[in-house]
C-alpha cells in the first residue's frame, strides 16, 4: 500500500480535508419530519416524461412534509453531454412545476452541479485512498477485456474482484513504477472481498429486499489523464447526499441493484446511509406486451412533446400522480392534487403510459375552465409554438371569447373538443377570417356529391332571406324552407325510401351549409356559429361559391 504522502502528491497540495467540506454543508435545519429530496438528470439528451414522473414524486414528499426539493445535475459523464440539455431541462422542470426550490444563487448546498464539486470528490477519494479502501487501477481496456472473456469462459459472475482484480493487491513497487512513468489510471473502490455474502434492506417503496452483497471493486475516480478529475456516479451520489443533507434518495429502479456497493460507499465513507425508494420505470403497451417508455423509439417518451402539443400542465400532473397513487387518479384534479402522495402506495411493476386516457383528462379539465382562461393558456402557448395563431388572437380576443362560448357557456353538457392547446386551431381556427379559407367551388367533395349547380342555388336561396336569428329552430327553418324550394326530402328516412325522387334531404342541405360556414363536415350547432360569425361574415362566406 502506498504511505500517506505518495498518496497525497497524487492530488493537488492544497486540496482541503473532509472536514472542511462538513463545515462548508452544515446539516440543515428543519422542522421534525421534514424530508430533503433530490433530482439529479444527467444531460446526455432530452427530458424524459419519466424523469417529470420521479422529479414530480421528489418534489411532494419534500414539500408536503415542509421539507426541500433541489434539482442536481449529474454532468460526470461529459463524454456523452448533449449541447444546451441543461438549458432543456430547466426549462422542463419549470413547465411541469417542479423547479428546484435551490439554486446556486439562492441556495446554501451548491454547486448544484456535478462538474463544479470536482475538488470535493477528490478529497474523499484521497481519504478513502489513505485508509487503504481504495486504490490506483492501472488495467487497460483490452486488459479488461481478457478478464471478461475469462470470466464468461469459466461461467463465473462478471465483474472487477478476486482473481481477476490484478491492481487490487498489486505489489507497491509496480505501482509506484507506473506512477512515475506517469501511466494513466483510475480509483477503484476497495470491496469487503469476493465472498460478501447476502444483504437485506428496506425500500421505503419495496418493502425489505434481499441481495448478495457487492463484490466488485467499482471505479470511484475516473482516468488520470482526464484535464477535470470527476468521479462516477457511486461516489458523487454518495458524498453528494450526505453534505447536502438529503433524507431519501427516490431514483429509478435501475439503480436498485447498485444499492449493496452504495451502502458499502456510505460505511467506507463513515457517513449514515440514506433510505432508499426506487420508482418503477413508465411503460407503453406495444401488442400484448408492455415495454419500457423509450427515449429512442416512443416520442411521447420527450418532455417537449407534451409541451409543443399544448397539453395542461395541471392535467398531465395530475395523471403523473394518479400513475404514482391509485387513490388520487379517482379525485377530482384539484384536490388531487392538493392531497399527499405517498411512496408506500407506489406501485413497483411499472404504470402504463396510456394517451388516449391522459387526453380524456385533459379535456374534461379544459371543459371546466372560463373562456377567459382557456383564451390566455393558447395564447400563452401560441407565442412559443405557434406564432401566426397567436398573431392573430392578438387581436381578437372578443371574436376567441364568442368561439369559446359555442356549446359551452350554460351547456350542462359544455363541448369537450379542446384536449391541449395545439387543438384550438383545427377547432376554433375556422371563426377567424385570417386563418379560414373560403369554400368556393361547388365541386368540392366536402358537399357530397351534390350537383355544383345544387350548391349554388342553396347558398343563393339563403342569402336572399337570411337573417340572424338567435332562436335555433327559427334561424334553421330559413334552410328548411329553402331546402323545400330545392325539393330537398324533410328527412333522411324519406329520402331513402325514394331517393330518386330528391337531391338529398334536409341533412345534406345542412350539410353544404355548414361546410360553407367551417370548412367541416362536422361543426357546433349552425344558429351557434353564424351568431359567433356574425351576418356580414356568414354572408361572404355563403356568397364566396356562388360568385366563384
Amino acid at each position: 500500500m502506498l504511505n500517506r504522502s505518495e498518496i497525497d502528491a497524487l492530488f493537488d497540495p492544497d486540496l482541503p480535508e473532509p472536514s472542511f467540506w462538513e463545515q462548508q454543508y452544515p446539516a440543515r435545519q428543519l422542522p421534525a419530519g421534514a424530508e430533503v429530496t433530490r433530482f439529479c438528470p444527467s444531460p446526455t439528451g432530452h427530458a424524459h416524461i419519466g424523469g417529470i414522473h420521479v422529479a414530480a414524486i421528489d418534489a411532494a414528499i419534500a414539500r408536503q412534509s415542509g421539507g426541500v426539493y433541489f434539482v442536481r445535475i449529474e454532468d460526470t459523464d461529459q463524454a456523452r453531454e448533449v449541447e444546451g440539455a441543461v438549458d432543456r431541462f430547466d426549462h422542463a422542470f419549470r413547465h411541469f412545476g417542479v423547479a428546484s426550490d435551490e439554486t446556486d444563487t439562492t441556495g446554501l448546498y451548491g454547486p448544484y452541479t456535478q462538474s463544479r464539486r470536482a475538488r470535493i470528490y477528490q478529497t474523499y477519494v484521497r481519504e478513502l485512498m489513505r485508509q487503504g479502501k481504495a486504490y490506483p487501477c492501472f488495467a487497460t481496456k483490452d486488459e479488461l477485456e481478457a478478464l471478461r472473456a475469462d470470466q464468461l469462459a469459466k461461467k463465473v459472475p462478471s465483474g472487477y474482484y478476486g482473481e481477476w482484480a490484478p491492481w487490487r493487491d498489486a505489489d507497491d513497487e509496480a505501482v509506484r513504477e507506473r506512477l512515475a512513468t506517469g501511466v494513466p489510471y483510475v480509483v477503484r473502490f476497495r470491496s469487503p472481498g469476493t465472498d460478501a455474502g447476502r444483504i437485506a434492506f428496506t425500500d421505503r417503496i419495496r418493502g425489505t429486499i434481499e441481495m448478495d452483497d457487492n463484490r466488485a471493486d467499482t471505479v470511484i475516480l475516473k482516468t488520470s489523464d482526464s484535464a477535470l478529475r470527476l468521479p462516477t456516479y457511486h461516489l458523487a451520489h454518495a458524498v453528494d447526499d450526505h453534505l447536502m443533507g438529503v433524507t431519501i434518495v427516490i431514483r429509478g429502479d435501475e439503480w436498485l441493484s447498485s444499492v449493496a456497493v452504495h451502502h458499502q460507499l456510505f460505511d467506507a465513507l463513515g457517513v449514515p446511509r440514506i433510505p432508499y425508494a426506487h420508482i418503477a420505470p413508465l411503460m407503453k403497451q406495444e401488442g400484448k406486451t408492455r415495454r419500457k417508455l423509450s427515449k429512442r423509439r416512443d416520442p411521447e417518451a420527450d418532455v417537449e412533446y407534451y409541451a409543443q402539443a399544448g397539453y395542461p400542465t395541471e392535467a398531465v400532473l395530475y395523471y403523473l400522480r394518479g400513475l404514482a397513487n391509485g387513490r388520487l387518479a379517482e379525485m377530482p384534479l384539484d384536490q388531487a392534487l392538493r392531497e399527499p402522495l405517498r411512496l408506500e402506495e407506489c406501485g413497483v411493476t411499472g404504470a402504463l403510459i396510456n394517451l388516449a386516457k391522459l387526453e380524456d383528462i385533459c379535456a374534461d379539465y379544459i371543459a371546466a375552465l372560463p373562456g377567459a382562461t382557456i383564451l390566455g393558456r393558447v395564447k400563452e402557448w401560441a407565442k412559443v409554438y405557434d406564432v401566426p395563431l397567436a398573431e392573430v388572437l392578438e387581436g381578437e380576443d372578443d371574436l376567441a371569447l364568442r368561439a369559446l362560448a359555442v356549446e359551452r357557456d350554460g351547456f350542462d353538457n359544455p363541448r369537450k373538443d379542446l384536449r391541449m392547446w395545439s387543438n384550438f386551431g383545427t377547432h376554433y381556427g375556422f371563426f377567424f377570417r385570417q386563418l379560414f379559407d373560403l369554400v368556393t367551388d361547388p365541386a368540392d367533395p366536402r358537399f357530397g356529391g351534390l350537383a355544383p349547380d345544387v350548391v349554388r342555388d342553396l347558398s343563393r336561396r339563403l342569402l336572399d332571406r337570411y337573417q340572424p336569428i338567435e332562436d335555433g329552430d327559427d334561424w334553421f327553418d330559413q334552410l328548411r324552407a329553402v331546402a323545400a324550394e330545392l325539393k330537398f326530402a324533410d328527412s333522411a328516412r324519406t329520402y331513402k325510401q325514394n331517393p330518386g325522387l330528391y337531391p338529398g334531404s334536409i341533412k345534406e342541405a345542412s350539410q353544404v351549409i355548414r361546410v360553407l360556414l367551417t370548412g367541416s363536415t362536422r361543426s357546433p350547432a349552425l344558429h351557434l356559429v353564424a351568431a359567433t360569425l356574425g351576418e356580414a361574415e356568414v354572408r361572404r362566406r355563403l356568397e364566396a361559391v356562388r360568385l366563384a
